[in-house]
């Protein structure tokens, strides 16, 4: 082709481009406040759509909330009612068993501070009397002597048989005061029985001060959680929150005994029910094993509800104590049976290891090895049959953890869903705000693809404005800008 037919070829066409766009700029210009009308409707619809959905989500959010708020205190006021009233027992039990005997203790001081009171008694001093000649002594004893013999005779005699009465009133007055002593020395273990009885009372009285106090403490927060304060909704949720971990953390040990449990069992029970045999395409001693172990766990959360350390089953905990009891032998009979049949498997198991090691040594004896010496295998077998005897019963105490887990896991999944809910309501708003501003962005792009009509119909109103401006006495009215959001 010549240039020349090119060069008319582009020429065609740039004015046919050319033409097209000023008539897609007319078109545009007169459909200018029809798109901005169906753009806005649009942005608007949507933006009321999301409004009204992020609004139902946060009435859901607050329907859930209050939900869980009563989920919540119905659960602390459960706890708060089974604390105060296990202490209760406990200040009763103390009670019984401390003030069951005050009445023979209080006897028995009785008894003590009476015959303390006799002895004490008996040994008051009580000062000898005076005999009577002593003033028929001292009247001779006044008697000048003159120089007679006679009388220094009597005098002396008389001041012998004075030493000789004093000598014997100081013998009967030391025999007396040993008597009190000895008497003061018997009131010791008296004064000691009394001194222990008292101790006694003491401590029993103040163990029952200390229940008080811890009753107290528990009333008060029984008191919170029945006035529903956020206090007391706070302190829930976190003990909910702390309970929940600590649960599902004792929960994965107790599955990693299980897990440990179920290997011990696996291989020696695929020889008693076929290692090839296949039960909805698991291997049926694997399903074997796990149902050995599930059963041993359904037991202990049984023997658990029926001692009342648990309350996952209101059934069991409303039996009266005799059918209780008997449950608790039966329950606790069937895993002692299943703890020594896992006993057994074990010892099976280590018998089959032993077997597998012997028949791999004489292959290596026919190759020229060593015999491998199994002389001190008893201890991995003790050790696996202990484990095997332990683990059902330690497997038991997964009721306490599975309870804190299943009633802390309805706050959790509550405030997960709280919060979830609150997040999507904030979604949905800004989601409705952004096609809000969409519209807005899309009328002013649909503007600016059309700029130049705008323009010239801008230059227009300005020109016919002018010569009314100019107009002496013409007052310029105030016109309404149109504002397309």
């Amino acid at each position: 082709m010549p240039i020349s037919d090119l060069l008319i070829w582009s020429d065609h066409k740039l004015l046919s481009l050319v033409v097209w766009a000023v008539i897609v700029t007319v078109l545009g210009y007169l459909a200018r406040l029809p798109v901005h009308r169906a753009i806005l409707s649009l942005t608007r619809v949507l933006h009321r759509a999301l409004r009204l959905a992020a609004g139902s989500v946060s009435q859901a959010e607050n329907r859930l909330q209050a939900r869980n708020r009563e989920v919540l205190l119905a659960a602390g006021r459960e706890a708060a009612e089974r604390m105060v009233e296990r202490e209760f027992e406990r200040v009763d039990a103390a009670v019984r068993k401390d003030l069951a005997e005050y009445p023979a203790l209080h006897r028995h001081l009785s008894e003590v501070v009476t015959r303390i009171d006799e002895d004490f008694k008996e040994s008051t001093e009580v000062p000898p009397s005076p005999p009577g000649w002593v003033k028929a002594v001292e009247a001779v004893a006044k008697i000048p002597p003159q120089g007679d013999s006679m009388v220094a005779n009597v005098l002396k005699s008389i001041q012998t048989s004075l030493n000789k009465a004093h000598e014997s009133a100081l013998r009967a007055y030391r025999k007396s005061s040993r008597k009190r002593h000895s008497l003061l020395t018997k009131m010791m273990p008296a004064w000691r029985q009394v001194n222990a009885g008292l101790r006694q009372v003491d401590r029993s009285v103040n163990s029952l001060l200390e229940r008080s106090k811890t009753i107290d403490r528990h009333m008060d927060e029984y008191e919170r959680v029945i006035k529903g304060t956020d206090h007391a909704v706070h302190m829930l949720s976190s003990s909910s929150m702390t309970q929940f971990f600590i649960a599902s953390l004792v929960m994965c040990i107790a599955i990693g005994g299980a897990m440990i449990n179920f290997n011990l069992i696996a291989r020696p029970m695929a020889e008693m029910v076929g290692g090839g045999a296949l039960l909805m395409g698991y291997k049926t001693a694997n399903i074997a094993a796990l149902v050995i172990i599930l059963v041993e766990v359904a037991m202990g959360l049984f023997l658990m509800e029926s001692l009342r350390i648990t309350r996952l089953f209101p059934v069991i905990g409303a039996l009266n104590d005799k059918m209780r009891v008997r449950m608790i032998w039966i329950t606790f009979s069937i895993l002692l049976v299943l703890a020594s049949v896992e006993a057994g498997l074990a010892y099976m198991r280590e018998i089959l290891a032993q077997d597998d090691a012997m028949l791999r040594a004489s292959l290596l004896a026919a190759g020229g090895e060593g015999m491998i010496d199994t002389s001190d295998r008893w201890i991995t077998t003790a050790a696996q049959m202990g484990m095997g005897f332990i683990l059902p019963f330690a497997l038991v105490f997964v009721a306490i953890p599975l309870e804190s887990f299943v009633h802390s896991l309805r706050t959790v999944l509550g405030m997960m869903a709280v919060s979830t809910l609150r997040m999507t309501a904030f979604m949905l708003r800004l989601m409705g705000n952004i096609f809000r501003h969409i519209g807005i962005m899309l009328v002013q792009g649909y503007d600016l693809l059309i700029f130049v009509p705008l323009w010239i119909e801008q230059q227009v109103k300005g020109r016919e404005e002018k010569p009314a401006h100019s107009k002496p006495g013409v007052r310029r009215e105030s016109r309404p800008v149109e504002v397309h959001s």
